[in-house]
């Protein structure tokens, strides 16, 4: 296992379009950091940078004490699992796992016990003599996991290993992931738009747009302190309300606020509410309901419990010191 440090790293592809640019993080030896964002915002990128299947513009990576810039991918100590499982089809379970070892000419019995100890871990025993064809997608995946654990890398990365999956199943293996990260503690940076996906798994979240570092923090701290518009509305389900000053000028907020934002689960029916809202849709989700509507002329959602009363209009109250504020013209924060 070993630390990852990215210092002020950035892609600058042919013809100069910028991908990511002056990225700083330290990860801990045994962290789990999970790259969020919109597709397009660099994440992947950045990934395959620090895996060596892209190469570094500018800054420096090192794991450990090495600076890896110039190091090939198979002797940077990292293992990578990928959406798409990239298993060798032709090959049984037991063999896919075992390859990656054969090429380093890992004496057979040291190979048997990996092999052993990963389909134990990750319950694919039964598995090891089928081809990938098969296996179910999440059986896929976990040899996938497996053909990583086996070479007892410094670090893990995951590139959006669970988007070819159901949903039923994504939640499924994530806690697989997560519980098989807190058991090897092995440093692992792991890529994904599914922003709920990122809060389940993150010791840390590294919050990426248009290339650059939003927000780094626990899933709590982002979500509770975002850093900006951006973050705010990004992280959380449902998303954040973000609301300019002027649908709410009564508000009682401070007078660089431009826009100010309420969680829905922040905001609850009350007769003498300061926030009148006008019904549009309601989504019922079993025990929880969101209703949106409009204030203003901008919208608004409103998490409730599936058995509150609605009506046309619904006059609303917000919990004392729910309110996010953001600068009118950067975005960012304001305390």
């Amino acid at each position: 296992m070993a630390s990852i440090t990215l210092d002020t790293v950035g892609k600058i592809y042919p013809g100069g379009t910028r991908a990511v640019g002056d990225v700083s993080i330290d990860i801990a030896d045994g962290e789990f950091i999970v790259l969020v964002g919109p597709s397009g915002c660099g994440k992947s990128t950045l990934l395959r940078m620090i895996a060596g299947l892209e190469s570094i513009s500018e800054g420096t990576v090192r794991i450990g004490d090495r600076v890896v810039n110039d190091v090939e991918p198979a002797d940077r100590d990292i293992a990578m699992v990928f959406q798409n499982y990239a298993l060798y089809p032709h090959m049984s379970v037991r063999d896919n796992l075992a390859y990656g070892l054969k090429n380093r000419r890992t004496p057979r019995a040291e190979i048997d016990r990996r092999v052993a100890e990963a389909a134990v871990i990750l319950q694919i025993g039964p598995y090891l003599d089928r081809k990938p064809r098969a296996l179910s997608g999440g059986q896929r995946q976990r040899v996938a996991m497996g053909r990583a654990i086996v070479r007892e890398p410094a670090a893990f990365l995951f590139d959006e290993p669970l988007s070819n999956l159901d949903a039923k199943l994504r939640v499924t293996m994530r806690l697989e992931i997560k519980e098989l990260q807190r058991r090897l503690r092995t440093t692992s940076i792991y890529v994904t738009h599914d922003q709920l996906e990122a809060m389940t798994l993150a010791d840390r979240l590294v919050v990426l747009n248009a290339g650059r570092i939003e927000q780094i923090g626990t899933p709590l701290e982002v979500y509770r302190k975002p850093a900006s518009t951006f973050v705010a509305g990004f992280i959380g389900s449902p998303a954040m309300n973000l609301i300019s000053r002027r649908a709410v000028p009564h508000l009682p907020v401070a007078a660089q606020a431009g826009t100010i934002g309420i969680r829905p689960e922040d905001l609850s029916v009350a007769p003498d509410g300061p926030i009148e809202m006008e019904v549009l849709a309601v989504e019922e989700l079993g025990a929880q309901r969101l209703v949106h509507g409009q204030t203003g002329g901008e919208r608004l959602t409103v998490a409730m419990p599936s058995d509150a009363p609605l009506s046309d209009r619904l006059r609303l109250s917000y919990r004392l010191g729910s309110l996010h504020l953001f600068h009118p013209e950067t975005g960012r924060r304001i305390d």
